[in-house]
């Protein structure tokens, strides 16, 4: 008997320790600022993502179809650049459809805000009337700032050249 309450005993510091250490792990996961910063980061590549594929997508079929594209463009950007896409006038034409195909964020600051993404866009473009869709790709690179809790918008988007682009046109 005395044998058994020694190793009860013991088991119950044992087991008393694995708590006490699963509680120690978890409350520094849950203040770990490296952590936050992961979340942040995905956060705003996941909302990158999405506001690229907004931002390179258009349906045109009808006025009132380009008009909504339109909002969801305003609806994707900010500043000085959301001002210049709601400038935009809807035209009935040709419709695009955008896909992110890789991204990556470059840089992040999650105190002030802002994070720049690079990515890679195919667009298929359908002509007016039905024809056959053509398809482009497209290296872009954006910058991204806050404006919610978790919502990033696009605030600035750029064009990323080709590498060997200008020599190839030279050689011609």
């Amino acid at each position: 008997m005395r044998r058994g309450g020694i190793l009860g005993a013991a088991a119950l510091v044992v087991a008393l320790g694995f708590c006490g250490t699963g509680a120690w792990t978890y409350a520094e996961a849950r203040t770990d600022e490296g952590l936050a910063f992961s979340r942040e980061r995905d956060t705003a590549l996941a909302e990158g993502r999405a506001r690229l594929t907004v931002l390179n997508s258009l349906d045109a079929s009808t006025r009132e179809q380009a008009e909504a594209g339109i909002r969801a463009w305003r609806d994707a950007s900010t500043g000085p650049l959301r001002t210049e896409l709601g400038r935009t006038a809807p035209a009935v034409g040709a419709s695009a459809r955008a896909t992110v195909t890789e991204a990556a964020l470059t840089a992040l600051d999650a105190r002030a805000g802002t994070a720049k993404l690079i990515a890679t866009v195919r667009v298929d473009v359908t002509p007016r009337g039905g024809g056959a869709a053509s398809s482009d790709r497209k290296r872009l690179e954006a910058v991204l700032t806050r404006t919610g809790e978790d919502t990033w918008r696009v605030a600035a988007l750029s064009a990323v050249p080709v590498a060997g682009a200008e020599e190839s046109e030279d050689d011609e």
